[in-house]
């Protein structure tokens, strides 16, 4: 007999808390392997292909392309054991007993709740408003501790993603207050008119119904019409700037929410100006909040100087003429950093707000910031210091490549120490960069252009870079500062200073 397992979205690390459903590579009805990649998605920290644990014949997906799912959300349900309806008997048993092999002994790739020695323990949350569940019905896995937020959930009001989502069209008893759910209905307002809610989120409806707002009377900014938490959030705003204190009745006009890229189809009230709303979600949602924590947490400052970088331009071109792979102007500046680094470590370090303690770091592992069709991202160069310029250039290249195509790990995204910000791509001289957080320093690079200056006491045209350094102030005054970015421009102006270091 075929035994049904749900797989859910995994922890994929780094804190992060959910993903959105970029591109499914199965459909319903296909013969899977254990540790087959499944469905790509896209976290606050890159692209990730999903393998699925168990082997077998996919029976169900959740969530539609371009859909947001918080991690332990079901993805797909696999039957294994048992020969898919239409399919070939010899093919599907095969499968099977590959899919029994890999639910007993576990998947190879080891995920957060899954790939252990057996399948995950399966039971199911009861309500007490809700009967109990009969024979038939589908059982949810629960792999995890209960969160704070669900601790404090009422038994009215109590709902997670083990009880909120189950197997697609298996309809739900009603809940205390009368709403009703199912996977394609996630959730009514009492006294509204029967019919699909596009809303996915169980956060989303719980937010909903606590504050008495009517999700029918809205209309989505995520794919298809989906209904998200900033939408939701918006539709509360606009309502208390309203005086109102629930949703929208018969007689108010509904409440309309505009899709990324295009305006609002209406206004809140007449006489409101249409408005295009971009959830803030993704790569675009993990660089908000962490430059708002940068703001926040950090007294930074920033000083600046300009410096001739002709001498460095010249010494790149002499390395290049002499054969072998192109160095860069980004590792020579890199190399300087590194160095600069030795002499002042104070800036390759971060502060331990607990502990009230400036912890530095004898490694240094260098970010650099690199713009993508997906924002900005920021990948992390290990063990820099120990690096060539040769290393170095062949480092940024593969790093830069992957971030274009989104394939940055979360393990190439974290554990910077200090980066190196060149913002001189963008054709800009200078700039305050909000340093990354939680690093105490960053080092930003404007474009080397031709201006005059005073050189042998003489006027020319040479090169000329501004370089500014962004501080934490906790970890040293302007005398450390200053000192470190002294040294910088003096190797940009005359690289034969790194001789000394080398």
């Amino acid at each position: 007999m075929a035994q049904v397992l749900e797989f859910k979205l995994p922890d994929l690390g780094e804190g992060l808390t959910e993903a959105e459903i970029v591109r499914w590579l199965v459909e319903v009805g296909d013969v899977v392997t254990v540790d087959q990649p499944v469905v790509e998605v896209e976290t606050a920290k890159a692209m990730v292909e999903v393998p699925c644990p168990y082997g077998g014949v996919v029976t169900a997906r959740f969530g539609a392309e371009g859909t947001e799912l918080p991690v332990g959300a079901p993805l797909l349900t696999v039957a294994v054991g048992e020969p898919a309806e239409g399919r070939p008997a010899g093919a599907a048993s095969a499968e099977g007993a590959r899919g029994q092999v890999s639910a007993a002994e576990g998947s190879g790739n080891v995920l957060v709740g899954y790939g252990t020695s057996q399948a995950p323990a399966r039971r199911r949350r009861i309500r007490p408003a809700e009967p109990a569940p009969s024979a038939s019905a589908a059982p949810a896995t629960n792999g995890r501790p209960r969160t704070t937020a669900e601790t404090r959930e009422t038994p009215e009001t109590r709902e997670t993603p083990e009880t909120r989502r189950e197997a697609p069209d298996t309809p739900k008893a009603p809940d205390s207050t009368g709403a009703t759910e199912s996977t394609g209905v996630p959730f009514h307002t009492p006294g509204a008119v029967d019919g699909p809610v596009p809303v996915i989120s169980p956060l989303v409806r719980r937010l909903a119904r606590q504050n008495g707002l009517d999700l029918r009377e809205m209309t989505g900014s995520g794919p298809d019409g989906l209904i998200l938490r900033a939408d939701v959030e918006y539709a509360l705003r606009a309502a208390a700037a309203q005086g109102r204190t629930g949703g929208a009745t018969a007689d108010e006009p509904r409440t309309h929410v505009a899709r990324a890229g295009a305006p609002t189809a209406a206004a809140v009230t007449a006489g409101t100006p249409a408005v295009t709303r971009v959830p803030l979600k993704g790569i675009r949602g993990a660089v908000a909040d962490k430059l708002s924590r940068s703001r926040t947490e950090i007294p930074d400052a920033t000083c600046w100087v300009d410096a001739d970088a002709t001498e460095l331009m010249r010494t790149r071109a002499a390395m290049n003429a002499a054969g072998g792979p192109k160095i860069s102007v980004l590792a020579l500046l890199a190399r300087i950093c590194t160095a600069a680094l030795a002499r002042f470590p104070e800036l390759n370090s971060s502060v331990d707000t607990v502990a009230r303690e400036v912890v530095q770091y004898a490694d240094v592992h260098l970010g650099f910031a690199a713009q993508t069709d997906r924002g900005l991202v920021v990948p992390v160069v290990r063990d820099a210091h120990a690096r060539d310029a040769e290393s170095l250039t062949e480092e940024f290249a593969r790093l830069t490549e992957a971030a274009r195509a989104g394939a940055l790990t979360p393990a190439e995204l974290t554990g910077g120490t200090f980066t190196l910000n060149n913002y001189g791509v963008f054709g800009v001289d200078g700039s305050t960069p909000i340093i990354n957080h939680p690093e105490a320093a960053m080092l930003g690079v404007g474009r080397i252009v031709p201006k005059p200056w005073v050189h042998e006491g003489e006027l020319a045209v040479r090169q000329v870079v501004q370089l500014s350094l962004t501080f934490d102030h906790r970890v040293c005054d302007g005398g450390t500062a200053g000192g470190f970015l002294r040294y910088v421009a003096d190797c940009v102006e005359q690289p034969a200073v790194l001789l000394r270091t080398l």
